[in-house]
């Protein structure tokens, strides 16, 4: 049998089996609400061990894409909770991946009357979609003040409980790709003077305090976290403190005591940043790096990661874990409906007789 078809148990985290489903956008809440095409498409995948959802806001200024989920508002709840249901019925546990996408984002993607913020008032180049007038250049943020990081770090709070009301397991604090807490945890774009910028200490707080807030509020076994550590993604660039960056942070979270950490590899990704990862943290690190399942199977056995996640693989095929189990070819991802509205390409992929 496949190690990743084991069940694995590590601390407070217990699944049946090794494999994720990776966190994915995917643009179908219409309204910004979860709805009954979302929970058919994440109960399809419930051969995973544990899911963890699209990047959902944890309030209306975090909504910076067309059609993503938040979990602010009680009707979002609801939502929500169809999807939960479903999933649960297979076994399966399923985190709530809390995304603020932070200066990522359009004015048009916001509420009436809502502003994009970031850790400074700095413009991210390139653009973005929006269903009114389709790729527009990022909105320029407004940077928060002292008093608006602890509001937008209280709305994780909220979105954490909301998120449990909801019947998730547990929430996944995006720290990765270019959105709200990866920036504060770069230089180039925070340039705070505050006590949450300048060293590498006072940029990592802003994460380090909302984990902290969190577990207080949930359970330290109902958190995890993402990280991408040197991605550029989000018009970030490089900065000469990311390794010491990602080992304090590895410490400080294994002293609050999460359940995980969550690896988005890239090419440049050197070894000593991760082995300082993991000689830090104690707890399950979740590793996501464009497997295929030999690939993810080797992986498993190097020492690094404890479970593995599959992003596109589970996107076009809601079977995954049968495959694995047998073998069998696996579908390609119809890239032309990643972000669409309807059921194209969402949950039409077919799946093993």
């Amino acid at each position: 049998m496949n190690k990743i078809l084991k069940p694995y148990t590590k601390g407070g985290l217990s699944l049946k089996n090794h494999l994720v489903m990776a966190p994915m956008t995917r643009s179908r809440a219409i309204d910004n609400i979860p709805n009954a095409l979302m929970a058919e498409y994440y109960s399809q995948r419930s051969g995973a061990g544990l899911i963890i959802t699209e990047g959902t806001a944890p309030a209306p200024e975090g909504l910076g894409y067309a059609r993503i989920p938040g979990v602010f508002s009680q009707a979002q709840i609801e939502g929500w909770k169809k999807v939960t249901e479903a999933v649960h019925k297979n076994g399966t546990k399923i985190f709530l991946q809390l995304m603020h996408s932070g200066r990522i984002g359009h004015k048009d993607n916001l509420p009436a009357g809502v502003d994009l913020v970031g850790p400074s008032a700095i413009k991210a180049a390139g653009e973005i979609f929006t269903d009114t007038s389709g790729m527009q250049d990022h909105s320029e943020p407004v940077a928060l003040t002292t008093e608006g990081v602890r509001e937008v770090m209280a709305g994780y709070v909220k979105a954490a409980k909301n998120a449990i009301e909801a019947g998730f397991d547990g929430v996944e604090l995006h720290g990765a790709n270019g959105y709200l807490i990866e920036q504060f945890l770069n230089p180039n774009v925070n340039t705070r003077t505050d006590e949450f910028g300048g060293s590498v200490e006072g940029r990592a707080k802003f994460a380090i305090e909302i984990a902290k807030s969190v577990v207080a509020a949930i359970g330290k076994e109902k958190v995890g976290i993402r990280f991408s550590p040197y991605s550029t993604l989000g018009d970030l660039q490089p900065y000469d403190e990311a390794h010491e960056t990602y080992a304090y942070l590895a410490r400080e979270l294994d002293e609050i005591g999460i359940a995980y950490v969550h690896i988005g590899f890239g090419a440049q990704m050197p070894q000593d940043t991760l082995d300082a990862i993991r000689s830090s943290f104690k707890g399950t690190i979740i590793q996501c790096n464009g497997f295929t399942p030999s690939s993810a199977e080797a992986a498993l056995d190097n020492g690094f990661a404890d479970i593995v996640a599959f992003g596109r693989s589970f996107l076009a095929n809601p079977d995954l874990d049968k495959r694995i189990a047998v073998g069998a070819e696996l579908n390609e991802p119809d890239y032309t409906s990643l972000y669409t509205a309807d059921a194209k390409g969402y949950t039409d992929y077919p799946v093993l007789v």
